[in-house]
C-alpha cells in the first residue's frame, strides 16, 4: 500500500527513468570496440577507454551549458578599439581543452604509427556524441596538419596544431603552446563552386600576400589561423591566414556577424571580410583546390564519424528510456513493436559505425598502400553521403521513443535533432558527394578496383548480399554505365553493400538482419518494420547499456 501524500502534494513522481549520465561510452559500444580492433587501433584501447568514461560523464554534463549559452561577438572594446572577439561559455573551453589534451585533434600526428588514425577517429566519434559543436574546430585542426606539412616554412604551425595542448587566449600564435585551425572557402556567390570565389590575393614578397575579399561561412573564428582560398595572379590558391599579424597586432580580418544557425549552437560560425589581411601561400599558385583537398577529405571523414556518433547517442538515449519507462503494465522495451523499432535502429547504428571506422583504417594505411588510398578517397564520399543522410530520420525516430520527453531541452535529443542535418551540408552536400563518386570511378581505375576488392572479400556469405552486389560489380567492372542523374541511386547501393560487407566480414550477429532488411527487401521504408523476431533479440542484446 502506498503511503499517503503529504498535504497539498498533487501527485507522486514515478515511472520516470533515472538520469542518463554517467555512462561509459567506450565500454557500452561493442561495435565500436570491435571495429577499432579490426582496423588496427587496439594499441590505443586504454586511451579510448579513458576518454569514453570522461565523455559520458563530465563532458556530457558540461555540454548543456556550452550549447545553451551561445557564443557572443564583441567587435569593439569599451574604448572603441576593434577587437573582433568571440566569447564562449567556460564549459566550451573546458570541453575543447579536454578533447585536445586527449588527442581528439592531434593523436594521428603527435603519436603516429599503425592504428593512429583509427584511434583518433574513435576519439572523435566518442567526443561528437556529447558535444558536436566543439567537433568543428577539432576536426579542422586535425585535418589542416598534413596540408601545413607541405610548406616547410609552416612547420611550427603544423607542430603546434598537433600538440595536445589547448590555449584559448586571444594572443599571437607564438605565445601559445598549442593552436587551433579553421578554414574559409565559401563565399556568397559560390557555395560549393569555389572557383567562383572573388577574394583576391595580392603578392607582397616571396610567399607572403595580402587578401581582400569575404567569406560567407567562416567557422570557428577564434581559431589561431585559417586555411583559405583566394585568387592569386596565377589562379585560385591556398593560404594560411593567422588571426594575429606575424609582425604584431591583429590581422586585418573583420568579423561582420555570427550566423544564427539551426543547430551547432556551441560553435561560432561567422561572416568575415579581409581588408588587406596578411597570409602565407601554401603550395603553388593556381593549385589551391589540389592543395587543400587532403584537408577536405579528412573533414568529410569526420562528417561520417559525427553522424554515426549522433546515431549512437540517439539510440542510447532511446534504449535508456525504454528500459525504465513503463506503459500498459510493461516496460516499453518489452512491447513487441517498440522492440522492432529499437532493433532496427541498433542495426542501422552499427552499420554506420563499422563503415566510418573502416574508412579511418584505410586512411591509416593510405601512405603505404595505393589501393587503400584510392579506397579512402572514394569511400569517404560514399559514406559521407549515405550516413549523413540517414542521421536526421534516425534521430527523429529515437526522439519518438521518448515521446514528449524527447522534444524538450532537458533531453539531449532536441540538440541532436538540430545538429543532424549539418553533416550532410558541410563539406559538400549530397549531390557533390555523389558527383565525386562518379568522378573517381571515371578518372581513377584503382577506385573501382578497391571497391570490388571490398565486396569480393564478403562474397558467398549471404545470398541477399550476393544478389544485391551483382549489378554493382558489373558497373564497377565497366560493363554498366552510370549517368549523372542516377548518381544518388548508385552511391546509395554502394554504401549499403559496403556496410553489409563489413558486418559480414566481422561476424557481427546483426549481419544477417542487415542484409535481409536493407538488401533483400525484408522491411518497409520506416524504422521498425523488420520481419524477424529473432532480429529483435540479437540487436537488443548487442545494443549495450544497462
Amino acid at each position: 500500500m502506498k503511503e499517503a501524500l503529504p498535504p497539498f502534494a498533487t501527485h507522486r513522481v514515478e515511472n520516470q527513468p533515472p538520469a542518463f549520465a554517467p555512462r561509459d561510452l567506450w565500454r557500452e559500444d561493442a561495435a565500436l570496440r570491435e571495429a577499432v580492433a579490426a582496423e588496427g587501433g587496439d594499441a590505443h584501447a586504454q586511451a579510448l577507454a579513458r576518454y569514453g568514461a570522461l565523455a559520458g560523464d563530465e563532458l556530457y554534463r558540461l555540454s548543456f551549458d556550452a550549447h545553451r549559452d551561445k557564443p557572443r561577438l564583441r567587435q569593439y572594446d569599451a574604448g572603441g578599439q576593434r577587437i573582433d572577439l568571440v566569447e564562449f561559455h567556460p564549459s566550451y573551453h573546458a570541453i575543447i581543452g579536454a578533447a585536445i589534451e586527449h588527442g581528439v585533434a592531434g593523436l594521428s600526428w603527435h603519436r603516429p604509427g599503425p592504428g593512429a588514425h583509427v584511434a583518433r577517429a574513435a576519439l572523435s566519434y566518442l567526443h561528437h556524441q556529447v558535444e558536436p559543436g566543439t567537433s568543428c574546430p577539432l576536426t579542422m585542426t586535425h585535418a589542416a596538419v598534413p596540408v601545413l606539412r607541405h610548406a616547410p616554412a609552416l612547420a611550427e604551425w603544423a607542430r603546434k596544431a598537433a600538440t595536445p595542448a589547448y590555449d584559448g587566449r586571444d594572443v599571437a600564435a607564438a605565445d601559445k603552446p598549442g593552436l587551433t585551425l579553421g578554414m574559409g572557402m565559401t563565399e556568397k556567390q559560390g557555395g560549393s563552386d569555389v572557383r567562383a570565389n572573388q577574394t583576391v590575393a595580392r603578392p607582397l614578397a616571396g610567399d607572403e600576400y595580402e587578401l581582400v575579399g569575404h567569406k560567407w561561412f567562416f567557422s570557428a573564428p577564434m581559431s589561431d589561423a585559417f586555411l583559405v582560398l583566394a585568387h592569386a595572379p596565377a589562379g585560385l590558391s591556398c593560404f594560411l591566414m593567422p588571426r594575429w599579424h606575424p609582425h604584431g597586432g591583429k590581422n586585418a580580418l573583420r568579423l561582420m556577424r555570427l550566423k544564427d544557425k539551426l543547430g551547432d549552437w556551441s560553435n561560432a560560425s561567422s561572416e568575415v571580410e579581409f581588408q588587406g589581411a596578411w597570409a602565407q601561400r601554401i603550395g603553388e599558385e593556381g593549385r589551391g583546390v589540389a592543395t587543400i583537398i587532403e584537408m577536405v577529405m579528412l573533414t568529410r571523414l569526420d562528417c561520417m564519424l559525427g553522424s554515426a556518433a549522433q546515431m549512437r547517442m540517439a539510440l542510447a538515449q532511446a534504449l535508456h528510456h525504454a528500459r525504465h519507462r513503463r506503459s500498459f503494465g510493461k516496460r516499453l522495451i518489452e512491447h513487441a513493436l517498440m522492440r522492432n523499432v529499437l532493433a532496427d535502429l541498433t542495426i542501422e547504428s552499427e552499420a554506420a559505425t563499422r563503415f566510418a571506422i573502416r574508412v579511418a583504417g584505410a586512411v591509416d594505411r593510405a601512405g603505404d598502400d595505393p589501393v587503400q588510398a584510392a579506397f579512402a578517397r572514394i569511400a569517404t564520399a560514399i559514406g559521407k553521403y549515405w550516413i549523413c543522410k540517414r542521421a536526421p530520420a534516425f534521430v527523429n525516430e529515437a526522439q519518438e521513443c521518448l515521446g514528449g520527453a524527447g522534444y524538450v531541452e532537458e533531453s539531449l535529443l532536441p540538440r541532436l535533432y538540430r545538429q543532424a542535418p549539418l553533416n550532410s551540408i558541410w563539406e559538400g552536400s549530397g549531390n557533390i558527394q555523389c558527383l565525386d563518386v562518379l568522378r573517381a570511378l571515371g578518372r581513377e581505375p584503382q577506385a573501382a578496383q578497391a571497391l570490388l576488392a571490398e565486396l569480393d572479400a564478403a562474397a558467398g556469405r549471404d545470398a541477399d548480399f550476393d544478389a544485391y552486389s551483382t549489378p554493382l560489380r558489373e558497373a564497377l567492372s565497366g560493363r554498366t554505365a552510370i549517368c549523372e542523374a542516377q548518381a544518388r541511386l548508385w552511391t546509395e547501393r554502394l554504401a549499403l553493400s559496403l556496410q553489409a560487407a563489413y558486418l559480414l566480414r566481422s561476424g557481427s550477429p546483426l549481419a544477417g538482419a542487415f542484409c535481409a532488411s536493407r538488401l533483400g527487401g525484408g522491411r518497409g521504408q520506416i524504422y521498425g518494420s523488420l520481419h524477424s523476431d529473432e532480429s529483435f533479440e540479437r540487436a537488443l542484446l548487442r545494443a549495450g547499456g544497462e
